[in-house]
């Protein structure tokens, strides 16, 4: 399998090129600004199984146009297809509506929603019959879940991430690429200590990145166009 990950420096991106190691000769490109955290990947991967391969790529996501094709250039130095990408880079502020700036907002934005679709329109070419994009969104971007105060902007960046997923799926069935967006609860990760310091999430990185890993390799067999929730609790 050949396969995209953005978002893997840290956290359940970094968990997720590990699972995709376990598992097989898999090919996995690992996109992260963090070069030093990239590097401590390949190594994890080496243990996890000398027979995967993983390419690191140093790449703000978020600086991406798609007229320069920059992204699926640098992919190509690898392979030629693309079977998985899992659209993971996030970014979590936890603050007041009004208190929230505007630099904030534009990085919110930006990492959770319009650098997905960069990095999409990019790779279509890439991507074959059966492919499966995977979009990791949030329960707070499902309408009808629970909110909470200080998650404004994310919810919304979230809500989009899926909105845009729908409608991939539909504008490109023809090509038999399979869109899917994962809607998760809390997730012990250094992203979600960092905004909320005093929580514990029930679910490890690791464990999420076992889900994720399997729905990438076998959810376009049953969905395609669906948001799926992932979490313990109810909306």
């Amino acid at each position: 399998m050949n396969i995209v990950i953005t978002g893997a420096s840290r956290g359940i991106g970094f968990e997720l090129a590990k699972e995709f190691a376990s598992l097989g000769a898999n090919n996995i490109v690992a996109i992260s600004r963090d070069e030093s955290k990239l590097k401590e990947l390949k190594s994890a991967c080496i243990r996890e199984n000398v027979e995967a391969h993983l390419y690191p790529l140093v790449l703000d996501v978020t600086t991406l146009k798609t007229s320069d094709n920059i992204l699926a250039n640098r992919i190509k130095e690898h392979f030629q297809e693309i079977d998985i990408v899992i659209n993971n880079a996030g970014y979590l502020v936890n603050k007041p509506f009004e208190k929230i700036e505007e630099q904030e907002v534009t990085q919110t934005i930006s990492t959770n929603f319009t650098s997905v679709i960069s990095v999409t329109q990019q790779l279509i070419p890439m991507l074959k019959e059966g492919s499966h994009v995977v979009n990791i969104s949030s329960m707070g971007g499902v309408q009808g879940s629970q909110k909470f105060p200080g998650l404004s902007v994310y919810s919304a960046s979230k809500a989009a991430l899926a909105v845009l997923t729908e409608c991939l799926a539909e504008e490109l069935k023809h090509t038999g690429i399979v869109f899917n967006c994962l809607a998760l609860g809390a997730v012990n990760t250094e992203m979600l200590n960092d905004a909320f310091p005093d929580y514990k999430a029930p679910v490890s990185a690791s464990e999420m990145a076992r889900f994720i890993a399997q729905f990438a390799l076998t959810g376009q067999k049953m969905f395609n166009g669906k948001i799926l929730p992932v979490s313990t609790s109810t909306p």
